[in-house]
C-alpha cells in the first residue's frame, strides 16, 4: 500500500513539475500578495486630503490649522474661500475632511465666557479614514480644551491636575495595525491556498480526461485520496512556514508562543482545509467551476474569521454558525500563540472545536470522495 501511495506522489510532483505555474503560484503567489496586502493595510492612516475654510483669520485659528497638520493624519491644508468648493470636494472624494472656522473663532477662544466651535465634514462614504480623521480631530479637540481650562483658572501648566488614566496595553504594546492584521491575512491566504490547490486535484484530472484512466489503474479509492493530498499538505505547510517568516521578518511580527505547537496545529488545520477541498474537487467538473466554488467557500469564511467585523458584534445566531468555520479558531489560535505566546492551557477550546469539525468534515469528506471514485 505504501509502494503504490508514493508511486502516486511520485506521480503528482512529476505533473506538477511539467505543470510548473501551479505550486509557484501557490508558493510564491500567496507570499507575494500577503506582502502587498500586508504592506498596505498595515501602515497608519496619514496625509488624508483635508480643506479648510476660515472664516476668522486670525491667529487663533492658524494655531488651529497648524495643529491639525501636525497630528499627522493630514497632509497639508487647502485653504478655500466659500462652501461650495468643501461640497464639490466632498461630492468628488477629492478630500476626507473639511474644518469650517467660523468668524468669532478668535474671540471665543480668549473670551472668558466663551465657547469657541468648529464645524468638521467627514466623508463617510470612506469610513475607515473618516474615523482616523474623527480621531485625529477629537484628540485636538480635547487638547485645546484643555489649554482653555488652565487659561481660564489662571493656572500654569504644570498646576492643573485633571483626571488621569493609568494605561497598559498587552500583547501589542505600539497598538499596531499590522500586528492585527498580517496574522488574519496569514490565515486567510493560507486557506485560500489549500482549498484552491486540493480543489483542483480531481477536476484536473477529469477536464484533462485522465482521471478514468487513474481509477482503473490498481489502486483503491483511499490511496488514490492519499496520494493527491500528501503533495497539497508539503506544499501548503511549505507556504505557510515562507509567509509566517515573512510576517516576522518584514512586519515585526512576534513568535511568543511554541513553534512546534503553532505547525503542529497548522497541520492539523490544513487537514480540516484539505478535506473541505477534496469535496469540492470531485463535484467539480472543470477546474474554473473548482475555482468559483472555492472563491465561494474562501468568501463565507471570511465573513466568520473575526477579521473583516468582530464575531463578538456579531447576532447570537450568527456568533454561534461563526463557530462552525474552521478559520474562525484557527485565526484566534494563531494569534494567540503569536502575540500573546499562548499554550494549550488557554487555546483548548477552540484547539477542541477545531479537532471536532476536523472529524466531521474529514469524515464525510473522505466518505463521499470514496464513493465518487468507487
Amino acid at each position: 500500500m505504501i509502494r503504490r501511495i508514493w508511486s502516486l506522489v511520485i506521480k503528482e510532483f512529476i505533473h506538477l513539475r511539467t505543470d510548473w505555474w501551479l505550486p509557484a503560484f501557490m508558493l510564491l503567489g500567496g507570499v507575494t500578495e500577503l506582502l502587498l496586502v500586508a504592506w498596505a493595510t498595515s501602515r497608519p492612516i496619514t496625509n488624508l486630503p483635508l480643506m479648510v475654510l476660515d472664516y476668522s483669520k486670525s491667529a487663533q485659528s492658524r494655531a488651529l490649522i497648524v495643529g491639525l497638520e501636525n497630528t499627522g493624519t493630514f497632509r497639508a491644508a487647502e485653504a478655500v474661500d466659500d462652501m461650495h468648493e468643501i461640497t464639490s470636494a466632498l461630492e468628488k472624494g477629492k478630500i476626507n475632511a473639511a474644518v469650517i472656522i467660523p468668524p468669532d473663532f478668535d474671540d471665543m477662544m480668549v473670551a472668558s465666557n466663551g465657547q469657541p466651535t468648529l464645524q468638521i465634514l467627514l466623508n463617510g462614504a470612506e469610513s475607515t479614514p473618516a474615523l482616523e480623521a474623527l480621531r485625529a480631530v477629537d484628540g485636538l479637540a480635547r487638547d485645546i480644551n484643555q489649554r482653555i481650562i488652565i487659561q481660564r483658572l489662571g493656572l500654569r501648566s504644570d498646576e492643573f491636575a485633571g483626571f488621569d488614566v493609568s494605561l497598559r496595553v498587552w500583547f501589542n504594546e505600539n497598538l499596531s495595525e499590522a500586528l492585527y492584521t498580517t496574522p488574519a491575512e496569514l490565515g486567510l491566504m493560507l486557506e485560500f491556498t489549500v482549498l484552491l490547490f486540493a480543489a483542483l486535484a480531481f477536476s484536473r484530472e477529469r477536464e484533462l480526461g485522465t482521471l478514468e484512466q487513474l481509477l482503473v489503474m490498481p489502486f483503491s479509492s483511499l490511496e488514490i485520496i492519499i496520494g493527491k493530498s500528501i503533495p497539497v499538505v508539503i506544499i501548503a505547510i511549505t507556504d505557510f512556514v515562507l509567509m509566517l517568516g515573512m510576517i516576522h521578518f518584514a512586519f515585526d511580527v512576534p513568535i511568543r508562543g511554541s513553534f512546534f505547537l503553532l505547525m503542529v496545529l497548522a497541520l492539523a488545520y490544513l487537514l480540516v482545509e484539505l478535506s473541505k477541498g477534496l469535496v469540492i474537487s470531485v463535484i467539480s467538473r472543470t477546474q474554473h467551476q473548482a475555482f468559483l466554488l472555492v472563491m465561494l467557500v474562501g468568501m463565507v469564511d471570511f465573513m466568520f474569521t473575526g477579521y473583516a467585523a468582530p464575531v463578538e458584534g456579531m447576532p447570537q445566531a450568527l456568533q454561534w454558525f461563526a463557530n462552525l468555520i474552521p478559520a474562525h479558531h484557527w485565526l484566534y489560535i494563531m494569534r494567540s500563540i503569536l502575540l500573546k505566546g499562548s499554550g494549550l492551557n488557554v487555546l483548548y477550546p477552540h484547539v477542541l472545536a477545531l479537532a471536532a469539525l476536523g472529524l466531521i468534515i474529514g469524515t464525510f469528506s473522505l466518505r463521499f470522495v470514496r464513493r465518487a471514485l468507487d
